[in-house]
């Protein structure tokens, strides 16, 4: 797996959850120092996500350089059969491909992987590993080795892998929160990069990863304080530098990282997606049974919303429906596919093509056109494993959440039905790369795919690329 003759180099990936382009390298550049002077030295531009555009499975496509079809992921939950109900949701071993540290184990190369998304439960790796956000608790077996738990707990005690419940109206609460998550986040890296080292001081690792998802919380839990474009801005909160306080804290723990590396390490900073204010909800549900595609045995109460589960589908009379999230889902009934199927196999791509015209003809509430884009998994995927929705869609390009409730009246809302949140994901997160041999920066070098991260980095330590990666090198 390795190149002859080519000295290969240490590879830092600093990964920050929903880190937005236009914040990191246009409305806050001279205030963030250590991003500016990694892209001064360096490459730099937006990072085309995945569809969908969500931590789950963004992460995992980025590092295993395979789309979500091929994952058979497509979001964190995912229909487990073709019954109506049964969904799994997506941990760590439902990536059934090699990431980077696999690839990069089996060249004999050592990894230091810390908070990477899709991590838990653990697997054994050439290296050391902590796992992400979907941990349960501390009382989990969450590191490999699995004494590494206990140095972890000993370094940070009150460790914590997430936010939980960070959609709340208690702001004070949840900055406070974010803050010392992500302060016992980077004491672990700290910790990780004096410690793991020889007789000689030099690394004792080939490649540190590690992914903060503060910077997605504090999006989301504060998004409408700061941006001016979101329907509830306003300008006199005491909130609205909440955000750009909290890059300028992630700026300077990133400064505490550099410091700790050799002078050769390549660095490389990206992030899974972006963000945007949400402008509203389109309740997917209530639209498909105002317009017939769902039928209810009994009308759900006006005002009072109940999840889908709780509803009584009439599915013999039901031709789809929707799940709800930062993108929508659409699953259509198939006759000889679902238990109660109506739609003839025949006619599944007249029926599906329907779909997406009316889904994609929905108004903005005062009429305007809403942009919205609808996906077909069988074309934007090299492969359709699992059960994928029969219809990805984005509406209004994102800023527009879908909700998957009835009894909102009507199917807009100003509302999220899983609690307060201000910000929808966008589909380009970022991407610096920072090579300090390099004599020049090279400055804004375009889009990227999220997908060509892991052979950049299989590049940088003279790894062979398999041939399955479909992603690209983004600078030999």
């Amino acid at each position: 797996m390795l190149f002859r003759g080519r000295r290969a180099r240490r590879v830092m990936v600093i990964g920050l959850d929903c880190a937005a382009p236009e914040l990191v390298f246009d409305l806050w550049r001279d205030e963030l120092p250590n991003f500016g002077r990694l892209m001064d030295g360096g490459v730099w531009g937006e990072l085309e996500s995945t569809i969908p555009a969500i931590t789950v499975p963004a992460w995992s496509s980025m590092l295993s350089s395979r789309d979500p079809g091929v994952l058979g992921i497509y979001g964190f939950r995912n229909r487990a059969d073709y019954s109506y109900y049964n969904m799994y949701i997506a941990y760590g071993d439902s990536v059934q491909v090699p990431r980077i540290w696999d690839w990069l184990g089996e060249a004999g190369k050592n990894s230091i992987i810390v908070g990477v998304p899709q991590t838990y439960p653990v697997r054994p790796l050439a290296g050391e590993m902590v796992s992400g956000f979907l941990t349960p608790d501390r009382e989990s077996e969450f590191a490999y080795p699995a004494l590494l738990k206990y140095e972890v707990l000993k370094v940070v005690p009150d460790y914590e892998f997430d936010v939980h419940n960070f959609r709340t109206d208690d702001k004070d609460h949840l900055l406070d929160r974010i803050y010392r998550m992500t302060e016992g986040h980077f004491r672990l890296i700290e910790h990780l990069l004096e410690t793991r080292r020889d007789k000689s001081g030099n690394p004792t690792w080939d490649f540190f990863m590690f992914v903060e998802i503060g910077v997605d919380r504090i999006h989301h839990g504060f998004w409408k304080y700061h941006d001016p474009r979101h329907p509830l801005y306003d300008p006199s909160n005491r909130f609205r530098d909440a955000i750009a306080d909290y890059y300028k804290r992630i700026d300077e723990l990133i400064g505490r990282v550099l410091e700790r590396l050799p002078d050769d390490t390549v660095i490389m900073v990206v992030s899974d997606h972006g963000a945007q204010p949400m402008m509203g909800g389109i309740c997917v549900n209530e639209w498909l049974w105002r317009n017939g595609y769902l039928t209810l045995k009994h009308d759900p109460p006006a005002g009072d919303p109940v999840p889908f589960e709780r509803v009584e589908v009439d599915w013999g009379r039901t031709v789809a429906w929707g799940a709800g999230g930062y993108y929508g889902r659409v699953f259509m009934n198939v006759r000889g596919r679902e238990p109660e199927g109506i739609i003839p196999p025949e006619r599944y791509e007249a029926v599906r093509d329907e779909l997406a015209e009316a889904l994609k003809s929905i108004p903005a509430p005062d009429g305007s056109p809403l942009d919205t884009t609808v996906f077909k998994p069988q074309r934007i995927y090299s492969q359709v494993n699992g059960i994928p929705p029969d219809l990805v869609v984005y509406f209004g390009g994102m800023a527009w959440r879908a909700v998957g409730s009835f009894g909102h009246g009507r199917w807009y809302t100003n509302k999220n039905d899983t609690g307060p949140d201000d910000a929808n994901h966008a589909s380009n997160g970022l991407f610096i790369l920072h090579d300090p041999k390099s004599a020049n920066g090279g400055g804004n070098i375009g889009s990227r795919s999220l997908m060509d991260v892991a052979p950049t980095v299989l590049h940088l330590l003279g790894v062979r690329i398999p041939k399955e990666m479909q992603g690209r090198v983004i600078v030999s």
